[in-house]
């Protein structure tokens, strides 16, 4: 036989696992479901954020070449920095909407928290 108190930890462990299923099955049933267009919007916001600035680096590179010429290429130069630029922003979106979609236990009570002021 179980001693009382190993029964009382096994009840609140399951009485917690209980608890965190339903959280996130009321926390699914308030979100909407993303769509097969989500994740290809998804890739289209991506790419956009690399290839503009990585553009915009090159067209400025190409003026500064003309305007401003140095032994080095400022067309590579500012290629590469754009390229960067715009693999930094894609990444801070990614990491965002991944954020969102998979939130970590602290950003759930944060939520919880935020909802209950709120009614």
């Amino acid at each position: 036989m179980e001693p009382a108190a190993n029964r009382k930890k096994d009840g609140n462990a399951f009485s917690q696992q209980v608890g965190e299923k339903e959280r996130r099955k009321l926390k699914a049933l308030r979100e909407k479901k993303k769509s097969v267009w989500f994740g290809l919007g998804m890739f289209g916001m991506v790419g956009w954020s690399v290839a503009v600035p990585t553009l915009l680096g090159a067209i400025l590179g190409i003026w500064l070449d003309k305007i401003y010429p140095q032994s080095f290429s400022w067309t590579l130069t500012f290629l590469i920095i754009g390229l960067l630029i715009g693999c930094l922003i894609a990444w801070f979106w990614v990491a965002n909407e991944d954020r969102e979609m998979n939130p970590t236990k602290k950003d759930e009570e944060l939520n919880e928290t935020k909802e209950e002021k709120d009614e």
